[in-house]
């Protein structure tokens, strides 16, 4: 209570100095009627701004495809939304800037083995790369010369949504690459033409206690990847990781395996026949879309491929990438034309990174 005292059936000390009264009645009567008028002053004044106005009614959310990442609640007045970290899907045009880097042949972020043969890549900052979730998407990206399809292979870590760190051969085919940096208009490409089957690598260091698989040709960004032994049994969910392997922590058996894939717009199939090599890439007999694809599979021939850096299996942090170009290049390497996208506009800034 407000004056010192105590419940009069508390303990009391002997006596002393240190004793405390007993509570006067009329104090607490008069606390207590001050308490009342209080709380009654403030549900009047609650109800009174209750009654003012009728929230408004929130729209129903907009559907999109499977597998992407949606903010969960705005951010407070003032202060801006953190943006969802999702791959860009859908075929929306997106309008931002563009620069260009070399990965020395080598596959990005993304583990592939290798670059693409046509050398035709993009890196997306972390909010589109999504933790690889963007890994072997497309993109149709439109600059001033034209347009190029190119292949999400790479994460650039310092570069802002809209920012595409492309190969220099791609950037060539949309501006000049004396410019350095220019304004683009980018959308995800639905169901892009496949190369071949699906390919699977086991990573190195897998067993039958520890999983870790590469998908790869399969168009679209993938949403899911299951795995099983043999041809029979329960499925068991792979985990991605931000290097595009998918996971299964406690291992799956000594294989072949079963593995089923989904992407993001609910192509699902399914390759059997998947043998424990690691290292090795094996090309399955199912597409992930069109001609090809089943809800079964064959068992895939194995093919060798380049090994990748790392041995361990555990995940590789974010591997260094060389700075995308902002500088005038001495000269342009001439290509052949791509698919067509609309033009964008956006004030050209410096490159992110020097």
């Amino acid at each position: 209570m407000t004056d010192g005292s105590a419940p009069t059936d508390a303990p009391q000390p002997a006596g002393g100095p240190g004793r405390r009264r007993a509570p006067r009645p009329g104090r607490s009567r008069w606390l207590a009627a001050g308490g009342v008028a209080v709380l009654a002053g403030v549900l009047g004044l609650t109800l009174a701004l209750r009654a003012g106005a009728t929230p408004a009614c929130a729209a129903p959310p907009a559907a999109v495809p499977l597998g992407v990442a949606v903010p969960v609640a705005a951010a407070p007045l003032g202060v801006a939304a953190p943006v969802a970290a999702a791959p860009p899907v859908g075929g929306t045009v997106h309008k931002g800037k563009a620069t260009f880097y070399d990965s020395k042949g080598a596959g990005g972020n993304c583990s592939y083995p290798s670059a693409p043969a046509n050398r035709l890549y993009v890196a997306l900052g972390p909010s589109e790369y999504a933790a690889g979730a963007a890994c072997g998407g497309h993109l149709d990206v439109t600059g001033p010369k034209g347009t190029v399809r190119v292949l999400v292979m790479d994460q650039c870590p310092e570069c802002a949504p809209g920012h595409l760190d492309l190969s220099r051969e791609a950037f060539a085919r949309i501006a000049d690459p004396v410019q350095g940096i220019v304004s683009v208009s980018y959308r995800a490409v639905v169901d892009p033409p496949l190369p071949g089957p699906l390919t699977f690598r086991i990573k190195e260091g897998a067993s039958r206690y520890w999983f870790a698989v590469l998908v790869a040709d399969h168009g679209n960004p993938l949403r899911a990847v299951e795995v099983r032994q043999g041809d029979s049994g329960g499925w068991r969910a792979a985990a991605r990781q931000d290097y595009n392997y998918w996971l299964v922590e406690s291992g799956v058996g000594p294989g072949p395996y079963s593995i089923r894939v989904t992407d993001v717009y609910g192509h699902r199939v399914t390759a059997g026949g998947v043998r424990l090599t690691p290292g090795q890439v094996q090309r399955g007999t199912v597409r992930m879309y069109g001609g090809g694809a089943s809800a079964g599979g064959g068992r895939p021939a194995a093919r060798s491929a380049s090994p990748r850096p790392s041995a361990s299996p555990t995940p590789r942090a974010t591997s260094p990438r060389p700075s995308p170009s902002a500088a005038p290049a001495s000269s342009s390497p001439s290509a052949p034309d791509a698919p067509v996208v609309p033009p964008a506009a956006e004030a050209p800034a410096a490159g992110c990174r020097n």
